[in-house]
């Protein structure tokens, strides 16, 4: 039970995070998303190999299990179709990373209704996802942000290291990078929620 309550934790808060940035997308005047099925918390539909399959297992055998991050197949978004592409490319960015952090809150309210510690890892997931995102390495939402605010053309050059995202990911991992950002960003939400802080 509990590792079925844990994968469906796992995919949702993925699925939550895309869902999010084709909801704002298609509020902001995007249609992308919602015509190729995407705007739906239907995990299947936002399944990536490498981003939800094989490199979490990666961070969960190397780490024995202590920590997991990913990602789903990010959600498409046309930003010449926003009523304002600059400004909302940013607004389209944040709204994954703060759908994972509002998730958390939902996360952490199971966890003191069942007091199930797969609801507590779910929530240090969440905010993990949260944290990662926002890393300025496109194609993460980190990177939009940055887009957004970058003037023209520094951005649409900033962006064509896209091709590259994955393997500029692996790097920081493997060199601990990673960790260096995402575990202090975990620690300091989770200050504000009021749960211990993540030691690896």
């Amino acid at each position: 039970m509990t590792w079925i309550v844990g994968i469906f934790v796992f995919l949702m808060s993925m699925t939550v995070h895309e869902a999010s940035h084709g909801a704002v997308a298609f509020i902001r005047g995007d249609r992308t998303a919602k015509d190729m099925g995407r705007l739906t918390l239907n995990p299947l539909r936002h399944i990536d190999l490498f981003w939800t399959v094989l490199f979490p297992a990666l961070l969960f055998v190397s780490t024995a299990g202590q920590f997991v991050i990913g990602m789903a197949k990010p959600v498409p978004v046309n930003f010449a179709n926003l009523y304002h592409p600059k400004r909302d490319m940013i607004w389209v960015a944040l709204a994954g990373p703060a759908a994972n952090i509002i998730f958390a809150e939902f996360l952490l309210w199971a966890l003191h209704l069942t007091h199930l510690r797969v609801f507590l890892l779910g929530v240090y997931f969440n905010l993990g996802l949260a944290v990662f995102n926002l890393l300025p390495i496109p194609p993460l939402d980190g990177s939009r942000i940055a887009a957004g605010v970058l003037p023209r053309p520094w951005d649409r050059e900033y962006l064509k290291i896209e091709p590259y995202g994955f393997l500029i990911v692996l790097v920081l991992y493997f060199t601990g990078a990673l960790y260096a950002w995402v575990i202090p960003g975990i620690n300091l939400l989770a200050s504000f929620l009021g749960i211990p802080k993540l030691y690896l």
